[in-house]
């Protein structure tokens, strides 16, 4: 078991405004996958409760139970309507909103006067494996400053100290329900679409990993 590539799926639990997030759908699909590619690794998966309090303390102990090569994560982007691949993190949290337990921000940074920070090249090939599914996708500088892009920056600087060698963050959109569409008319990208980009994700996020054991 210890030999295994680990890879860790995360999303969301509802928070104000979003009583329905997907990502845990999605997330619960995608750690149930069964394929040829993902034979020899072992998939967990977490759903954070949308406070910062939680990401602070429910990351390192996840990544320390779970010891994964890489960290994939989700989360929604209510107004978007397609799939985004985030390729940074924003020294940046909103003083306007509040968390799922009603906490807000005392300040506008994360990190004092730090840079944005970046993922690393690697999403440029997640960003090509999701659009060959057929799925609207594309690059993001802006996670916005929510617990999105804090999660984001505390992955990050797990990734740059000893946690996992690959991390990435996933916006979805809010799913198709009951035939609903958008303002514009195209229908909106389905649960079954999601997760089969989310799967072209996994298995490259999965060759990079297995790529980077090989090489260090």
């Amino acid at each position: 078991m210890s030999d295994k590539l680990r890879i860790l799926l995360t999303g969301f639990g509802p928070f104000p405004g979003a009583p329905y997030n997907p990502t845990q759908p999605l997330v619960a699909r995608l750690a149930q996958l069964r394929r040829p590619a993902l034979d020899d690794v072992a998939i967990a998966s977490h759903i954070f409760p949308v406070t910062y309090a939680a990401v602070d303390r429910q990351l390192p102990e996840v990544l320390a139970k779970e010891k994964p090569d890489a960290l994939l994560m989700f989360g929604l982007a209510a107004r978007t309507p397609y799939l985004r691949i985030e390729t940074r993190a924003r020294n940046a949290v909103t003083m306007l909103w509040p968390d799922a337990a009603n906490t807000r921000s005392s300040k506008r940074g994360i990190e004092g006067q730090a840079d944005a920070m970046m993922f690393g090249p690697h999403t440029a090939k997640l960003l090509r494996a999701a659009r060959l599914t057929g799925i609207d996708a594309r690059a993001s500088r802006d996670a916005g400053a929510y617990l999105c892009n804090y999660l984001s920056w505390r992955a990050i600087e797990h990734a740059r100290a000893d946690g996992p060698q690959l991390a990435a963050f996933i916006h979805i959109p809010l799913l198709a329900r009951s035939g609903a569409v958008r303002r514009k008319g195209a229908a909106r990208i389905t649960l079954e679409e999601l997760v089969d980009a989310g799967e072209a994700m996994l298995v490259e996020m999965v060759q990079l990993a297995r790529k980077g054991r090989t090489s260090s």
